[in-house]
């Protein structure tokens, strides 16, 4: 290097350094300290910023627990009883010699024995009554078969000889449970004395067409409305219960996912099963923290929650126009403690899991953004010599 050229060194490479300074450091999201001393403000509020420990996971994990058929529904069966639009056949056995009905067909075997008359089929009106020759208008709708064989014998008492009577449910119309949703044929399914249950139901529709571990079934019984994952239901026989007349199954195919950003294994959308997974079990599937850039004080999990999921740090809590509280879950891995905590944090659908680099990774990053402006420089100075 000439004698010239020395002192003009230090002003070359500062302001060498001073440009590589102006420049923006690439980056995959915030670092953690942006985070957490993040001023951002959503609906005009603070994020809330959250540390993951036993407490809120256990606290998230209870709110997240489906409720279970066997609690909300019940595992009762219920008594199969006639309803309006169902067709009756009504059979009338009495014994000789006396005949009120004549018509009926004689026991080629025993022909002293009982006659039987069969009644042509008639269906309950609206009143919820069908009519019986010589026993006039008899109520049907609401009761059971033997119910309404025993109002006919009564009424026949004293005018057949001994009657016996038998009523059968030709065609069931009222006590129906609709099968819907994510179904290889949508139907009506007619109650019977066994007693059909939710998995009856949806074999009677061909089954769902999707994959039984991404299925939710619903079940609505007027007011009430339970919904499980399906492959929770074929794993516990409990939650197969009974159906009731009037019941709405619906099977339901929900894609939950969760986006992994920032230092990890690969940044996509990543699917998950109905059933939930953990953040043990998200990070996993993210490919884990990448040993080279990560810093494991650095995960955070960010969501919506409903204003009372938890005892918010900062307060007032603020909330976005549809009343969710913006959230930042913070976990510090560097903790061995943490390991067993994020096998029960639950992550939601459309969560966002981020892993903030380490510091040393973006010290890495600014060097070699200055080693990139300074090589051409003390190239040319060699040059110069």
């Amino acid at each position: 290097m000439s004698a010239s050229s020395r002192p003009l060194l230090p002003l070359i490479l500062s302001t060498a350094l001073l440009g590589a300074c102006s420049h923006q450091l690439p980056t995959s999201g915030p670092s953690r300290s942006a985070i957490e001393n993040t001023t951002a403000e959503v609906a005009s509020r603070a994020v809330q910023v959250v540390d993951i420990d036993a407490k809120v996971a256990r606290r998230l994990l209870d709110q997240r627990r489906h409720s279970l058929f066997s609690e909300v529904l019940g595992g009762q069966r219920v008594a199969t009883t006639i309803g309006l639009g169902d067709m009756l056949e009504v059979s009338v056995w009495e014994a000789p010699p006396a005949t009120l009905f004549g018509g009926g067909a004689v026991d080629p075997r025993n022909p002293s024995t009982v006659r039987a008359t069969t009644l042509p089929d008639q269906v309950v009106d609206r009143d919820g009554q069908i009519s019986v020759p010589f026993a006039g208008r008899i109520p049907a709708a609401g009761l059971t078969p033997q119910a309404v064989e025993a109002t006919i014998v009564s009424r026949l008492k004293g005018k057949a000889n001994q009657p016996e009577v038998l009523v059968r449910v030709v065609r069931n119309v009222s006590s129906t449970v609709t099968v819907v949703g994510e179904v290889n044929t949508s139907t009506r399914m007619p109650l019977t004395a066994g007693g059909e249950r939710v998995l009856d139901a949806l074999a009677m529709a061909g089954g769902v067409r999707q994959p039984v571990h991404k299925m939710t079934l619903q079940v609505t019984r007027g007011k009430t409305v339970a919904a499980l994952p399906l492959d929770q239901i074929i794993r516990d026989p409990a939650q197969n219960v009974p159906l009731q007349p009037g019941d709405v199954v619906t099977a339901m195919f929900q894609p939950l996912s969760f986006t992994a950003l920032g230092a990890t294994g690969k940044n996509e959308e990543v699917a998950f099963e109905a059933q939930g997974i953990t953040l043990a079990q998200a990070l996993a599937r993210a490919g884990g923290l990448v040993d080279s850039r990560a810093n494991a004080q650095g995960v955070f999990v960010f969501r919506f929650e409903r204003e009372d999921a938890l005892a918010w740090p900062r307060q007032p809590v603020g909330t976005t126009p549809d009343g969710l509280v913006p959230v930042v879950y913070r976990l510090d891995m560097s903790d061995p403690a943490s390991f067993f905590v994020m096998q029960s944090f639950p992550v939601a659908n459309k969560d966002v899991v981020f892993v903030s680099n380490a510091p040393a990774a973006e010290l890495q990053k600014f060097l070699n953004l200055v080693f990139s402006v300074v090589y051409p420089v003390l190239n040319t100075i060699s040059v110069t010599r």
